[in-house]
């Protein structure tokens, strides 16, 4: 039998119920869940040194455990010297157990290690229940080996969900133990 993530079981076992009993609905296909996770590096450097969208896959394909996708320009842009076709990113969309690994290790260990952290953004909803978080530097995940990575790089984490208004997102992340700002202090930071 294959190992199933923590969080995928604490879904199952404890959230679930939880939310049927919240929002008040006995189907369990209309309650929000999360449905995959889209990491993505924007690598502008790329442009004048090819070398850098190398490093940037390679620390996505570190910290998600899946190889990332390189992502091309669409267009032709002068004032950029960037030319359709060129490399100006990487992104790696997790879905399943590695989702739910991926979201366990942000959580626990990444989000923790930020410095200054606070909490995350309550507003950072899109409309549709789907949540964005930026984060500065890819070296507060503990796979990437600071010697190896120099370079300062951020990165994108999109996290979407199957919740119709980001009120019933919102819920179900933080039954995950997502560490949201307080709400009374949300508007002084």
């Amino acid at each position: 039998m294959a190992a199933t993530a923590r969080l995928k079981e604490q879904y199952e076992k404890e959230i679930l119920p939880a939310l049927t009993e919240k929002l008040g609905r006995k189907n369990r296909l209309s309650l929000p869940r999360v449905e995959k996770i889209v990491v993505s590096m924007g690598v502008g450097s790329a442009i004048s040194d090819k070398k850098h969208i190398e490093e940037a896959t390679a620390a996505l394909s570190e910290i998600t455990g899946q190889k990332a996708q390189v992502c091309r320009a669409r267009k032709s842009i002068a004032n950029f010297r960037l030319r359709e076709g060129m490399p100006i990113g990487a992104k790696v969309t997790l879905r399943g157990v590695r989702m739910y690994e991926f979201l366990d290790r942000l959580i626990s260990i990444a989000l923790p290690r930020v410095r200054d952290f606070r909490g995350v953004k309550r507003s950072a909803f899109d409309g549709q229940g789907n949540y964005s978080l930026g984060l500065t530097e890819q070296l507060v995940f503990p796979e990437l080996n600071p010697d190896k990575y120099t370079r300062p790089q951020g990165l994108n984490i999109a996290i979407c969900t199957t919740g119709a208004t980001p009120d019933e997102a919102r819920q179900m992340l933080e039954m995950f133990g997502f560490p949201f700002t307080r709400a009374d202090t949300a508007g002084a930071a």
